[in-house]
């Protein structure tokens, strides 16, 4: 019963955007659309595990939560102006929303009929990103209504408060209402695509690394965002950026199982057992790091994704070919000043050249980051929201291989307390819990 439930409940979890963009497609109002597939999740939670999972799920949702939005419409005392505007609203080939008592269009009892043949969420993720919206908007709004994070997560990714980001997300739904619901034209797909994919890897970032709380991997989470982006990249499949994204995403994703150790305790890239990370997903991130670069000329992505690729490539943590990876690191950050990119390329700097001249790097950066006042902000290729744990992490590695201990064990205290990831917090902790011992 209890594997059968996690089954329904990861269904539910995967189609619940799906749902949310058919009918926000059809009415272009976000809120009633929300509480409408809501309750129609929580009567399938209900009824699946005792009648069984309908032969089409995302089509019986459909047609509950249309069900429950009618009644919501028709209740309303403008009924009839919001309908003519929905009509108005819906493209010719739209799903329509049926009766009550009726299934969709072809349907019999069970709600199996046709469903949008389109991916409703790819429609929903490029509505999120619509260029109305601030980034800050677009990401909070897609974090919610297509990643499926609630407010309060979202809230604490970006380190504000929980009414802020409610206030923040309400605003975005306002702004996009009664907007057409349907993929952008060839004239603004490039700027809503930029913005998808920074999107795609915020939601990443948050699975891979949870930035705050117990658990240092979402899972759920680093894996929509792969599959939104695999979805992406089969609708501009010679386009560089979403294929060296999706590179990246996989290249990382395969050393998941070797991360952490028994006890959930991180364990970083230098140190993990590579023969535990999933070859397959190495072998097909590489291929596709390869056809990125093919693509049309390198950007952050195809460059991430290249330095990925080498890092998975090592066998071993010292076969690591880091003059290559310092060639890459310079290309990206003469291209973006992303300070993730940086910091990625002070470590590299001393990986070369010493761990003198990588802290030299790092501290370039947290001089930099101190005049601009944006320490550890990040953009493509960091963790939303983290002041400047990671720039103390890497600083308090190199001291400790320069041979300066009670500045590295410092360094180490000084990033367990910025973090918000309690397996990050205790990592760093137990390095320098390390370096107090007489054979540290």
């Amino acid at each position: 019963m209890g594997r059968a439930t996690d089954d329904i409940e990861d269904l539910l979890r995967r189609h619940a955007p799906q749902v949310l963009g058919a009918l926000v497609r059809r009415y272009g109002h976000f809120d009633p659309a929300e509480d409408s597939v809501q309750e129609a999740l929580i009567a399938a939670a209900e009824q699946w595990p005792r009648d069984g999972i309908p032969d089409n799920p995302r089509g019986w949702l459909i047609r509950v939560a249309s069900r429950r939005l009618t009644d919501r419409l028709r209740s309303d005392e403008a009924r009839r102006r919001r309908e003519e505007t929905a009509a108005a609203l819906t493209p010719a080939d739209a799903f329509v929303a049926p009766p009550p008592g009726e299934g969709p269009a072809g349907a019999g009892p069970s709600g199996t009929g046709r469903a949008p043949s389109e991916d409703d969420t790819l429609t929903l993720l490029f509505l999120c990103c619509h260029p109305a919206l601030s980034p800050a908007a677009q990401i909070a709004l897609t974090l919610r209504a297509v990643g499926g994070l609630t407010t309060a997560e979202i809230a604490r990714a970006h380190l504000v408060p929980e009414a802020t980001m409610a206030q923040r997300i309400s605003r975005a739904k306002r702004a996009v209402r009664g907007t057409q619901f349907r993929q952008p034209d060839a004239r603004d797909r490039d700027q809503r695509l930029a913005a998808v994919l920074q999107v795609l890897y915020l939601i990443f970032n948050e699975g891979y690394t949870a930035t705050a709380g117990p658990d240092l991997h979402r899972t759920d989470l680093a894996r929509e965002a792969i599959r939104l982006t695999r979805a992406v990249r089969r609708l501009l499949p010679h386009e560089g950026r979403v294929t060296g994204l999706l590179a990246l995403m996989v290249l990382t994703e395969a050393r998941t199982p070797a991360r952490t150790g028994p006890d959930g305790e991180l364990i970083p890239l230098d140190e993990q057992d590579r023969a535990l990370w999933d070859r397959t997903a190495v072998a097909e991130g590489i291929a596709l790091a390869e056809e990125a670069l093919t693509q049309g000329p390198a950007g952050d992505y195809q460059l991430q994704a290249a330095i990925a690729a080498l890092h998975d490539e090592a066998e071993r943590a010292e076969d690591t070919d880091w003059p290559q990876i310092l060639a890459l690191y310079d290309l990206l950050v003469r291209r973006s000043p992303d300070p993730a990119a940086a910091l990625g390329r002070a470590v590299a700097v001393a990986m070369v050249q010493g761990p003198r001249a990588g802290l030299a790097e790092v501290e370039a950066l947290a001089e930099t980051a101190e005049t601009a006042g944006t320490a550890g902000s990040s953009g493509t290729s960091g963790t939303c929201g983290q002041r400047n744990h990671r720039l103390d992490a890497v600083r308090a590695h190199l001291l400790e291989r320069a041979g300066d201990m009670a500045a590295a064990r410092t360094a180490y205290r000084a990033a367990a307390d910025a973090t918000l990831s309690e397996p990050e917090a205790r990592y760093l902790r137990r390095r320098a819990d390390r370096l107090d011992r007489p054979d540290g």
